[in-house]
């Protein structure tokens, strides 16, 4: 279907449809929890890495792997709550529209994101407490997905406007 088969009426209703939120579990209009959420496993996964480079400096090994190795646990646990929110926006966008194929192309990557630190995790339970080594590259090939991921949540709320209030509510921070 190209651009020119659908009527701008029909695009605009669209639109509009996935800018509001299905149910309030997944953030009120203007205000949607995926992309709060999302900080969690971002931050704890990055910490997680920097705490690996520590680790493998040499600098109090056990305590920096161990740490790391919770992060990725905490991280995993705000990627699922990530993940049911985001499922909750991506379910209100259109079928058969480029927001929800670049919706899909970012679940994916974030679901292989995720299955990487959980392998990472699982990897640094079964060697020990102390640095590894493939813990540590799984981690940074799962950040690298993550960024990938990253762009394209950026794509639907910047340029699709899934989720983002309508251009009337925007508007109305202009005025004084």
């Amino acid at each position: 279907m190209s651009r020119d088969d659908v009527p701008a009426a029909d695009v605009a209703q669209l639109q509009e449809h996935a800018k509001r939120p299905r149910t309030p579990i997944a953030g009120p209009y203007g205000h949607p929890f995926h992309p709060i959420i999302v900080t969690i496993p971002i931050g704890t996964w990055l910490a997680s890495v920097v705490f690996d480079i520590v680790a493998l400096c040499g600098v109090e090994p056990r305590a920096f792997a161990l740490t790391s190795q919770w992060l990725i646990a905490i991280g995993v646990i705000g990627a699922v709550m990530a993940a049911c929110v985001g499922l909750i926006d991506l379910s209100g966008i259109p079928a058969r529209t480029r927001a929800k194929r670049t919706g899909l192309l970012h679940l994916t990557f974030n679901t292989i994101a995720l299955i990487l630190f959980v392998v990472s995790f699982i990897v640094r339970a079964v060697e020990g407490p102390h640095p590894s080594v493939a813990g540590f590259v799984l981690s940074v090939v799962g950040l690298i997905v993550v960024g990938v991921s990253g762009f394209l949540g950026g794509e639907l709320a910047y340029r699709y406007g899934v989720r983002v209030a309508d251009e009337e509510t925007q508007r109305a921070g202009y005025y004084g």
